[in-house]
């Protein structure tokens, strides 16, 4: 399976629970198919966008 393909699979699997994924990670996977990011940075970037920030109470 290509890089291409795993992303176009990944993405069908988004859409089948009626979900649609946002612009900029659209761009985001742009840029990896591309080889301008690895999919570590992809995964520091989905990290530290989605990533819930502990409770103060914790």
């Amino acid at each position: 399976m290509t890089n291409t393909q795993a992303w176009d699979y990944a993405i069908g699997m988004i859409k089948v629970d009626g979900l649609e994924p946002t612009q900029d990670f659209k761009e985001y996977i742009e840029k990896e198919k591309r080889g301008e990011v690895t999919m570590e940075d992809a995964k520091k970037y989905l990290d530290k966008k989605y990533k819930m920030k502990e409770s103060a109470d914790a």
